[in-house]
């Protein structure tokens, strides 16, 4: 029993983890994963495969997440785009902004906002989210309390939405249905697995280029490794100094972008690049759904108080990375100024207006 297709069951792979890991391969993991999605496994069997992966040191291996990635997408249910009058390539470019989360910092909704920024600025863009497994709440979570109806949109709908908003949410339960047994059980592990480093690279549209956030500086390289064996390009990692998943406002921010020859490009950015002046990250923190949805509407609204400024000039920046990762800006500091032009336009409170509508004619 040395090949995969010997192994297809979790039980046998996690012996073959535990007793062999020297042999263990990214292609055996991916085996363990399609046993879950096929519902063959025990919760007992799911959570060994997922502490076997953490002492193996999986989530330090780019190959092992790559393959893990790779078989969530495979098992995905595919989102419908393609029409008789616009086939994918007439949308243009298609992007997307998301973190890992997980990095304690608890600030405002900023690749949320700044999706929602980009694409009132001419980027079509799928935003690929979750609800929260915990009191926190995810993207998803956010979006439903400005009054959208997430739950009604379905695979079938996404290109009805691009075409008509240039914009969709992919909620991850959505297309993954499969896992929410192991989705909650890797939330309440306590530890790293790869499983909780997998959703932004799991967007099932694959987007022609993203801006992902990492938790760790560590995982940078890791992460732009196996987006780069995905066959990943104009992607950009992005890990703040603090290691938050996001541009930092602060100082400092660590960028691994995949170029399109497939070289990954390591450098540092700074709120100057952007022309926008830094901020204790403090002074952008998030707070209850409430309050935070309190401040998008000022944001939204022009309506800015001293408080909000720091909170700004976060969402700027990183929309402004994404204006450029995306090539709607030719550089960063002109993304920032398109971003900035864009939420005082009143563009933005439309977009989320028309878009929260249309998913309750659905």
């Amino acid at each position: 029993m040395n090949g995969t297709a010997d192994r297809s069951h979790l039980k046998d792979i996690l012996k073959h983890l535990i007793l062999e890991p020297e042999g263990f391969t990214p292609e055996h993991a991916a085996s363990g994963l399609r046993s879950i999605m096929r519902g063959e496994a025990s919760d007992a069997q799911m959570g060994g495969f997922l502490t076997a992966l953490k002492m193996r040191g999986a989530e330090r291996d780019p190959a092992m997440i790559a393959a893990l990635a790779q078989e969530m997408l495979n098992n995905a249910l595919v989102p419908h785009i393609e029409f008789d009058d616009k086939a994918r390539e007439d949308f243009g470019v298609i992007a997307d902004i998301v973190g890992t989360g997980g990095d304690g910092w608890n600030t405002f909704n900023v690749s949320t906002t700044s999706s929602l920024i980009a694409v009132a600025a001419g980027l079509t863009v799928t935003k690929h989210g979750s609800r929260a497994f915990s009191s926190n709440y995810g993207s998803a979570d956010f979006l439903e309390g400005l009054g959208c109806n997430l739950s009604a949109v379905m695979p079938s709908h996404v290109g009805k939405f691009l075409k008509e908003h240039r914009c969709c949410f992919i909620v991850a339960g959505t297309y993954y249905s499969s896992l929410h047994r192991v989705m909650k059980m890797w939330s309440e592990l306590g530890f790293l697995t790869p499983f909780n480093i997998l959703g932004p690279l799991t967007n099932p549209v694959v987007p022609d280029r993203a801006v992902i956030g990492v938790n760790s500086k560590a995982l940078g390289p890791v992460m732009a490794e196996a987006l780069r064996i995905m066959g990943r390009r104009n992607y950009a990692v992005v890990c703040g100094d603090e290691n938050l998943d996001e541009i930092s406002i602060a100082g400092d921010t660590h960028v691994w972008h995949i170029q399109e020859s497939g070289e990954i490009k390591n450098y540092t950015i700074h709120p100057r690049d952007f022309g926008v002046p830094a901020h204790p990250l403090s002074e952008a923190a998030g707070a209850t759904l409430e309050e935070n949805k309190a401040t998008l509407h000022r944001l939204l609204s022009n309506e800015l108080e001293d408080r909000d400024i720091a909170v700004r000039d976060f969402v700027l920046i990183n929309t402004g990375f994404l204006l450029y990762v995306a090539g709607i800006a030719s550089s960063m500091e002109e993304g920032a100024s398109i971003a900035r032009e864009t939420l005082e336009s009143g563009k933005v409170k439309a977009l989320l207006e028309n878009f929260a509508k249309a998913t309750w004619a659905l």
